[in-house]
């Protein structure tokens, strides 16, 4: 029998629903001892589909999925008279106001149309993504997928008004918190792009009212001018003057130590402090250059990184050898002249390595000659040990969201007391590595400038004081700092005087407000005379002695401060300061002004690394000023 038939024979045993509509109904039925019509069973298979009364989404579901043969042949057959509609179950008709909100396009001045076209910006200069991104394909998917009714701009939009407009903005946001900044330091540096265009950097480094260290990258502009001394202060004067930051706010200018850096630091008058990182950088390279042990040590490890880097073969290799060894799957260090501690790198990773490299070297003839001899591990050894320590002091004091400045004494006395120290279990080599590298850093911190600034930083962070400081500098230090607490008084008695004033003013609207309330006897209260308080009469003769007691003030506060305990070397001494400037207000001011110096210029590097992500090879044509927008508002949004 054919499955019509079949089917045929299957609905005599089934009664149909009682008034149904739906044309689904002629495939199900009820058995005919159901009167209630709870149970819908398939006229095809005789299988129970659960439904509720008058729902026919399962019943639609049911059909296709298991007689989809059926189905379609149904289908086509009622699609195609004329008299009956089609059997294909179709969605849910949206309402007139869903359909239009569907199709109709956002105005371009609507607040939603705003706010996608401000997103999109913002993810465009802060993730550094090349704008040409809204034109592609992709990207026009995604956001037709999201909100199908934003019309996104074209790029040329993006570029020329949305980015710039963004840019205006930030940079007002920015000119408005430095308006404030009573001390701020800075960090400048020089850099080619891709391009080899030059240009400039300057970041401004400061502490914020709630003592929260602050950097603020101002500007990556073009200098396309000869990059002598004279050129350089010049460019910086005008970077400042376009900021209005005043000169006279600066207290200090962190550079590298190139020549023309500290020419324009002289021409402008501007204290001075040398990059740590850097200085201790010249001092490894000066520490290492003229050993001939060392120069053969370090060529046999650039030739073993350039073996492995070219040839895939051995990387898997040197893999294999790892696992079998039980070594860790670290690949090797190539040296990069301009990163500080790459050379110790280098050398730590092949040290590490070493057996791994020499069973992989050794398995071929023509490569033996690589494998590092033992007079060679034991300089690499040496070397290791002088310079491995030192890594972490450049890290730790290149950050730029706590206070370092203040870490240089305390790093140096470090370092001559304890890890550059001579030790019975070094070598000869290892022992003179130590001594110049030593010799270089204490030769060029011996600057009287610097070494005041350093000595007035340390004694401001609450962790160290005066333990730091030269004892024959000490007395110097303190009446510096006494003096400089005496200029800042000024400032200090106008703050309270206005808070004070707030604090009255605030007292007399109070009062002012409780005799504006109704009251039974009013006039006769107005015609009162107010009585003067104890405090009031008191106020004349307060006053005046502490006027005149400014010395005696300061002297307190000066002693004050030493008496107290120091505080963990792991806390944070900005927040102590915030604490407790209420009760050294003068000291807290000099902490604001002192403690804001970094003690790397990293945070120019940084931005060179960034400006690096903005100057692509697939951005290699963005005019200056458009990679100046891009880097301002990466670093600052």
């Amino acid at each position: 029998m054919s499955q019509p038939e079949t089917s045929a024979a299957a609905a005599d045993d089934l009664v149909p629903k009682r008034r149904s509509t739906s044309k689904i109904w002629q495939f199900f039925g009820f058995k005919r001892d159901d009167h209630m019509q709870t149970e819908v069973i398939c006229k095809t298979c005789k299988s129970r589909v659960a439904t509720k009364t008058g729902n026919t989404s399962n019943l639609f579901s049911h059909r296709k999925a298991k007689h989809n043969d059926l189905y379609q042949l149904c289908s086509a057959e009622k699609s195609s008279s004329s008299g009956e509609s089609t059997l294909v179950h179709q969605p849910k008709q949206q309402s007139i106001s869903s359909s239009f909100e569907s199709i109709t396009p956002y105005p371009v001045s609507s607040r939603r149309h705003r706010e996608i076209t401000e997103a999109i910006t913002r993810y465009l200069a802060k993730e550094m993504v090349p704008i040409a991104t809204v034109g592609k394909p992709g990207f026009l998917h995604l956001m037709n997928t999201i909100n199908k009714r934003y019309n996104i701009p074209c790029r040329t939009y993006f570029s020329r008004i949305a980015i710039p407009q963004m840019y205006e903005h930030t940079r007002d946001r920015v000119m408005l918190e430095l308006r404030d900044v009573e001390h701020f330091a800075c960090t400048t540096d020089l850099w080619s792009s891709r391009t080899t265009e030059p240009y400039i950097s300057l970041t401004v480094h400061f502490i914020d009212k709630a003592f929260k260290m602050r950097s603020l990258c101002l500007q990556t502009a073009y200098f396309p001018s000869e990059h002598s001394g004279e050129n350089i202060a010049l460019g910086l004067r005008e970077a400042l003057s376009g900021w209005n930051l005043n000169e006279a706010r600066l207290v200090c200018f962190t550079t590298d130590n190139a020549t023309n850096m500290i020419k324009a630091a002289e021409i402008n008058g501007w204290p001075r402090l040398q990059c740590f990182g850097h200085r201790l950088h010249l001092a490894i390279e000066n520490a290492v250059k003229c050993d001939t042990r060392i120069s053969r040590a370090l060529g046999v490890c650039k030739k073993l990184v350039g073996h492995f880097s070219h040839s895939w073969k051995k990387k898997e290799a040197l893999k294999k050898a790892q696992r079998e060894l039980n070594l860790p799957e670290h690949g090797l260090i190539t040296e990069c002249p301009t990163r500080w501690g790459t050379k110790q790198q280098m050398m730590e990773r092949i040290l590490e390595q070493q057996r791994a490299l020499s069973q992989v070297l050794s398995e071929n003839l023509s490569t033996r000659h690589l494998v590092p001899s033992w007079q060679d591990i034991e300089v690499l050894e040496s070397v290791n040990k002088a310079l491995q320590p030192l890594q972490d002091f450049t890290d730790a004091l290149s950050g730029e969201e706590y206070v370092s400045i203040s870490y240089l004494l305390p790093v140096l006395r470090l370092l001559n007391t304890q890890t550059l120290a001579a030790d019975e279990e070094d070598t000869e080599l290892t022992c003179s590595i130590k001594t110049k590298v030593l010799g270089y850093m204490e030769a060029k911190y011996e600057d009287p400038a610097t070494q005041t600034l350093l000595n007035i930083a340390t004694f401001l962070d609450p962790r160290f004081k005066k333990d730091y400081i030269p004892k024959e500098q000490r007395e110097e230090i303190s009446l510096r700092i006494k003096s400089e607490m005496k200029e800042a008084q000024p400032a200090v008695a106008i703050s309270s005087s206005s808070s004070s004033s707030s604090s009255s003013s605030s007292v007399g609207a109070a009062v002012s407000g409780a005799e504006a309330e109704p009251c039974q006897s009013a006039t006769a209260t107005s015609t009162k005379r107010m009585k003067k308080s104890l405090g009031s009469l008191l106020q004349t003769s307060v006053t005046s002695p502490s006027e005149s007691s400014d010395h005696a003030t300061i002297e307190a506060e000066f002693n004050s401060y030493i008496l107290i305990p120091k505080i963990h070397s792991e806390q944070d001494p900005l927040a102590w300061w915030g604490i407790h400037k209420v009760n050294f207000p003068h000291l807290s001011k000099l902490a604001e002004k002192y403690l804001c110096v970094p003690a790397t210029s990293t945070p120019s590097e940084r931005l060179f690394s960034t400006s690096g992500n903005v100057v692509t090879c697939q951005r290699a044509s963005l005019k200056p000023n458009k990679v100046d927008m891009l880097v301002f508002l990466s670093k600052n949004l």
